[in-house]
C-alpha cells in the first residue's frame, strides 16, 4: 500500500502523518535502527551503527548516528526495538524519516 514491502499496522489510526492511514508520501532512504527514546509525543529516536573506511589506515572504524523519527498512533514501539524507517517529506526541524515497520523478535 506504501510502495514498500512491509506489514501493515493492524490497529487504525487518524493520524494524518501515517503512511498507512493519513496521506503522508514515502520516498528516498529505507533504513533500520533501534529505538534509542520513545519520551516524546509522537517521536522516537532511532540509532544507527555503520562502518566507515579510513583510507589513511587502510581500516574501519564503527560508527553510530541518531535520527529523529515520527511514529504513528498505529505503530506501538519501546527502547530497544528494531525498527524500519523511511524517508519522508519534512515534518518538523529535525524529523525527515517515518516508522513503517516494526522487526519481529525470533
Amino acid at each position: 500500500m506504501v510502495g514498500i514491502e512491509v506489514t501493515e499496522p493492524k490497529e487504525k489510526c487518524d493520524d494524518p502523518n501515517c503512511p498507512f492511514h493519513g496521506n503522508l508520501k514515502i520516498r528516498g532512504q529505507i533504513l533500520e535502527g533501534l529505538v534509542a527514546s520513545d519520551k516524546a509525543e509522537k517521536s522516537i529516536t532511532v540509532e544507527r551503527s555503520f562502518y566507515k573506511f579510513i583510507r589513511k589506515y587502510e581500516r574501519y572504524e564503527k560508527r553510530k548516528s541518531k535520527i529523529t523519527v515520527h511514529k504513528p498512533d498505529c505503530i506501538q514501539v519501546k527502547v530497544g526495538d528494531a525498527v524500519k524507517i523511511a524517508e519522508c517529506r519534512p515534518l518538523s526541524k529535525t524529523k525527515h524519516f517515518v516508522v513503517v515497520e516494526v522487526k519481529e523478535e525470533k
